[in-house]
């Protein structure tokens, strides 16, 4: 996956949007929901890697099964993981990961929220 088909995917999702809130690395694209943050990716990094929420039982599942995928960098580790976007896991893979982040995230929104992004 490159970076912008990481981009791509994780801006196709209903009412996701593109931030950049942190001054002291502005290089850094968090992708919210609402104001809620489900993916951070510096895009031009190389390797490229992005953060992802997570449930915990199976994020340490992933972390054991994958190279790719460790605790997440500067977050909770317990709710986080990087990915290495190096080609070792399937781009449909990543993708489903990503959407699982999604997922989580707008779960915790209230119900009128979630109803909005036709997420109920």
């Amino acid at each position: 996956m490159t970076p912008d088909e990481l981009k791509a995917y994780c801006l196709d999702l209903n009412g996701a949007w593109e931030d950049f809130p942190f001054p002291r690395n502005p290089e850094l694209s968090t992708f919210k929901v609402k104001d809620k943050i489900f993916a951070f990716s510096s895009l031009e990094a190389s390797p490229l890697t992005v953060s992802l929420k997570c449930e915990p039982e199976l994020a340490v599942q992933l972390r054991e099964a994958h190279a790719a995928i460790a605790p997440g960098w500067h977050l909770n580790k317990r709710h986080w993981n990087t990915v290495t976007l190096d080609g070792s896991l399937p781009d449909g893979m990543v993708r489903d990961l990503i959407e699982d982040s999604y997922d989580l995230v707008v779960a915790g929104l209230p119900r009128a929220e979630r109803l909005r992004l036709d997420r109920p």
